[in-house]
């Protein structure tokens, strides 16, 4: 009997368990009906997966580019044709990353040497760019027959980088038959912290990952991208390859795995000096990356790439006939169908290069790593075609300590060199372009007519249709107002799902209501507050916000629950999040101008992040006729000149912004319409003062400076006040 009754409670914990788990997953997919029934739009069938908006979206954007791409592709046919495109592949990406000025002086220096059994190491320091150092070890067997053909080694993302043993075993078996090795240190790894800690000794802001992802948003403001800093330092390692004379300028190669494959893919593609390349996994594509794992950290992504109309292939096809290994894994998160597909794409150029055997696939039955397999097919490679034949069997190895790889004094650059960041030299960048556009602006009439076509570009903003219909989901009375609950097709094949708030007497005004955390947690008192004053009140949530905002997908380079990833996505179509979201809220609207004759005026509210999205609608479309912005952040130059920023703003950051406008001159564009823009809770930095005056202004040079209101007092949560002031 006992017995039966501990199985029965047994069940009875598991039937518990289930129906917990069953609501956990309901309550994940969509926002609980237990706390605002009101809110919940999309428990529709058709919608079940609208958190996954947003990368769908952008994930068909990406496809449609490589459709484009491939149909190019497909065109060329002959040896001059792709000499042509070669050509053109170099260009766009040193467009696309940002070219470098001339080559200054490496002022490189040995800080030490450790002899080890078979070769000696020289630990070094050079700049790549003034003040702003590369940390490496050069390895040189002691029997090297000079000169010698040397390798540039370049390592993944690990905070130890060739220090660790799985770099080690690599690196010194090619010293071992015979190669010298430059091993780098990459950005935000090994003694190149570029957020450093003196207290704690480690990164303020995380992982490898995250040391490249942090400042790639900041670098976009201005068209480019951080990989131009990895390039650069790969191609100076180049240049202090070459002055050894130990070294042979003719055979030179370079290697590396994951984040390493990557720099590998980039610096073999733009410098022509590199004879054999062996990039580790990273070669796959774009259509099956983003069908899988979705697009990488910070330095894997170019600014406007996929528009550009670059994909792996081509830092493949770009060195034809030079030799090329391309090193995966059956079981890689690259996946290796792309690894394949990129192989066959170049191996028909090859062909037409008449050297075939040039560009080689291994691959071996494993995860992201190395394999001996690979490895000794990595060796055997180089020693073909560098020249430096032998075995190619790999050899057991004893590992170097990290202490006797350390080059500076404090094992940090930050502390011991004062040395430049990424933040330090895009800064410099970034004033270049401010100051660009404080000139445009002294034309105001030039400037600001440019400044909404620029936008508009730039953003990736695509006018929105106006003919699709809304649904009706539900309906309710509820005090003064009746609530409708609706969703419309978005700028993709997705829905923006919407709230109304009709009320019994109306003023034929609508405001609509635009919260950072989704429409569900615009509070009860100022819906009720606009709806007794006639206000008919539009919430909506946004891509990314709210019901469309994804719960799952985080990506490699989530920082401060912020996914940067979709940035990425974004930004290398050419598109934005915030143009997205413009377009949206221009057609919601625009519901009220094709459904509802009796609306006079649509006024609009955004809090925070999404003040960038209503600022860029309203100056695209002059439907909206009165703002209010609630702690907006100042501009874009306030993201970019603040080396913390709040991650929380990516997803309003349109890349390139600074090379033409700022979001003060959006606001300017808006006079003589009301804005009136509250709160001083992002106000972090001299120039915000600056930015408010371009505003001001304009509403001056339009006579209209009682309609332009900005608070730069504190606001406190209840905004009640506010809204009163704002509607009369």
């Amino acid at each position: 009997m006992k017995r039966t009754i501990n199985i029965l409670r047994r069940l009875n914990l598991i039937y518990l368990f289930c129906l917990l788990s069953i609501l956990l997953l309901h309550g994940f997919a969509f926002e609980s009906t237990a706390q605002n029934n009101d809110t919940r739009v999309l428990d529709w069938m058709d919608h079940r997966d609208a958190f996954n908006s947003m990368y769908r979206h952008l994930a068909n954007e990406t496809y449609n580019l490589l459709d484009s791409r491939e149909l190019e592709v497909k065109k060329i046919t002959t040896l001059q044709g792709w000499q042509q495109r070669q050509s053109h592949i170099k260009q766009v990406i040193w467009e696309v990353l940002g070219a470098f000025p001339e080559k200054t002086r490496l002022n490189a220096q040995i800080t030490g040497k450790v002899k080890k059994e078979g070769y000696v190491i020289e630990n070094i320091i050079y700049e790549s760019l003034p003040n702003f150092y590369v940390t490496a070890s050069l390895f040189i067997p002691d029997k090297v027959k000079k000169p010698a053909p040397a390798i540039l080694f370049c390592s993944g993302h690990t905070s130890e980088v060739y220090r660790n043993p799985l770099y080690q075993l690599p690196l010194l078996n090619l010293v071992k038959k015979g190669f010298i090795v430059l091993a780098i240190d990459p950005i935000g790894q090994g003694e190149r912290l570029q957020y450093y800690n003196s207290t704690t000794q480690k990164s303020i802001i995380g992982s490898s990952t995250k040391e490249h992802s942090y400042p790639s948003p900041q670098i976009s403001l201005i068209s480019q991208s951080i990989a131009r800093y990895f390039v650069w330092d790969g191609i100076r390692g180049i240049d202090y390859l070459i002055s050894r004379k130990e070294v042979d300028p003719k055979r030179i190669g370079v290697h590396g795995l994951s984040g390493g494959g990557t720099q590998t893919a980039y610096i073999s593609a733009l410098d022509d000096r590199v004879t054999a390349s062996a990039p580790a996994c990273y070669i796959t594509n774009f259509r099956r990356l983003i069908g899988s794992i979705g697009v990488q950290d910070g330095e894997q992504n170019f600014y406007h790439g996929i528009l550009k109309g670059i994909d792996h292939a081509d830092f493949i096809i770009a060195r034809a006939p030079k030799p090329t290994l391309i090193m995966a894994n059956t079981g890689d998160f690259f996946n290796i169908e792309g690894s394949r597909e990129t192989y066959r794409e170049s191996k028909k150029v090859f062909d037409i290069f008449k050297s075939p055997a040039n560009i080689e696939l291994i691959e071996a039955d494993y995860g992201h790593g190395y394999t001996k397999k690979n490895r000794e097919a990595l060796y055997a490679f180089f020693q073909k075609h560098l020249n430096l034949p032998g075995s190619s069997i790999e050899e057991e190895v004893e590992y170097v300590s990290a202490e006797e790889l350390q080059k500076t004094s404090t094992g940090q650059l930050a502390s011991s060199l004062n040395s430049n960041t990424v933040f330090d030299l895009n800064l410099m960048e970034v004033r270049k372009n401010i100051n660009a556009l404080e000139k445009s602006r002294k034309n105001s009439i030039n400037h600001f007519s440019n400044v909404i076509l620029s936008a508009q570009k730039l953003s990736g903003y695509r006018k929105p249709l106006f003919t699709d219909k809304p649904v009706l989901t539900y309906q309710t009375k509820k005090g003064n107002y009746t609530l409708e609950k609706y969703f419309v097709k978005g700028e993709g094949n997705y829905p923006i799902p919407y709230v109304l708030y009709v009320p019994d007497k109306t003023n034929n005004k609508v405001v609509m209501y635009l919260h950072p955390e989704g429409k569900s947690n615009i509070k009860e008192n100022e819906i009720e507050l606009l709806t007794k004053k006639g206000f008919t009140v539009l919430a909506a949530d946004l891509l990314g916000i709210g019901e469309l905002s994804d719960r799952q997908f985080k990506g490699d380079a989530f920082i401060n629950d912020v996914s940067y990833n979709f940035f990425y996505m974004a930004m290398l179509t050419g598109k934005s999040i915030v143009g997205t979201q413009a377009a949206d809220v221009i057609k919601l609207a625009h519901l009220f101008d094709k459904n509802n004759t009796t609306v006079t005026d649509i006024y609009c509210v955004a809090q925070e992040e999404l003040s960038p999205a209503l600022l860029h609608a309203a100056a695209f479309d002059p439907i909206i006729s009165r703002l209010m912005l609630i702690n907006p952040y100042p501009s874009y130059r306030s993201i970019a000149e603040n080396r913390f920023y709040e991650s929380k703003f990516v997803y309003s950051i349109v890349p390139g912004a600074l090379t033409a406008y700022d979001l003060p001159d959006l606001a300017a564009t808006l006079a003589p319409r009301r804005l009136f823009m509250a709160g001083n809770k992002h106000i972090t930095h001299v120039s915000d003062s600056g930015d408010t005056a371009i505003i001001e202004e304009a509403y001056n040079n339009h006579s209209a400076k009682q309609q332009l209101t900005i608070s730069s007092s504190e606001l406190t949560e209840n905004l009640e006040n506010l809204f009163i002031e704002w509607i009369k």
